[in-house]
């Protein structure tokens, strides 16, 4: 069983809470839902830190690791197989061949080309989570990927343009009440500040003190699921040896964690 009392603030605060013992290995009894949002432009590490995040729990617990499943969906078709075995390569003590794949083989991949096949692809995994006890991680990269397309063929009704996202978002949190899992999924900053930042962006400081801009622009269904947020952003002070920066909010408590790191090939290292 995973603990009830995770805290996900971050991605580290994540592993780190996330006790091999505490994970489910059979149906937890826990009701609490975590649902971990991924927010920033491109290049500012969201990828690797997946990387990380999926090499943490798929490594055998001789390893370090958490030695559980993970269903990874991806829409954005940037998921690098040879670079997730580097980085498994790198954490594993004695790499073989023969420990690769053991730790691939807990590893479910699922491509989605558009917001209906998403849709579709997360009614059928409903009996891949009863059939694996142990599959208690998701990850969707990412679930943004289909905004614009979506709002094109909406044409003028906004409920028809967010209609595929809010079933998917509706389902998305039926499975991780249902089945106890723990949902990561990654989205683009793609709306502009315009000159009056008041209309344009809501600051976060009103909502977990971090002075971090943010304008939501998913459908409601999705906003309301998301328990927490981490903000990913390129450092600017350039003599830190920490290329990046993330800002972790719980969305609906003052609870707020700031973290840097750099990407290696090795991995994220914090």
């Amino acid at each position: 069983f995973y603990t009830a009392t995770l805290m996900v603030w971050s991605t580290k605060e994540i592993l780190a809470s996330m006790d091999s013992s505490s994970l489910p290995s059979s149906c937890p009894s826990s009701n609490d839902s975590y649902v971990v949002e991924f927010h920033g432009p491109e290049g500012t590490g969201k990828t690797e830190m997946l990387y990380y995040l999926i090499a943490r729990c798929v490594l055998p617990k001789s390893g370090g690791g958490l030695e559980v499943e993970v269903m990874f969906i991806d829409t954005d078709y940037h998921f690098d197989m040879l670079r997730l075995v580097t980085i498994l390569e790198h954490r594993l003590s004695q790499s073989t061949e023969e420990m690769i794949k053991q730790c691939l083989g807990r590893l479910f991949l699922v491509n989605c080309n558009s917001s209906t096949q998403l849709l579709l692809t997360l009614y059928s995994l409903e009996n891949k989570f009863c059939a694996h006890p142990s599959l208690c991680i998701v990850i969707l990269d990412s679930i943004s990927a289909f905004y614009w397309i979506d709002r094109s063929n909406g044409g003028e009704s906004c409920n028809i343009q967010e209609m595929n996202l809010k079933r998917c978002a509706e389902f998305l949190e039926k499975l991780v009440r249902e089945h106890h899992l723990v949902l990561f999924a990654t989205t683009q900053t793609i709306m502009q500040k315009s000159s009056n930042s008041t209309e344009s962006s809501i600051p976060l400081k009103l909502h977990c003190e971090a002075d971090v801009e943010y304008r939501p622009y998913l459908c409601k269904s999705w906003q309301q699921m998301v328990t927490h947020r981490i903000f990913f952003s390129k450092q600017c002070d350039f003599s830190s040896s920490k290329a990046f920066s993330i800002v972790s909010c719980h969305t609906k408590k003052k609870h707020v964690i700031k973290c840097s790191f750099s990407v290696a090939e090795c991995g994220v290292q914090f």
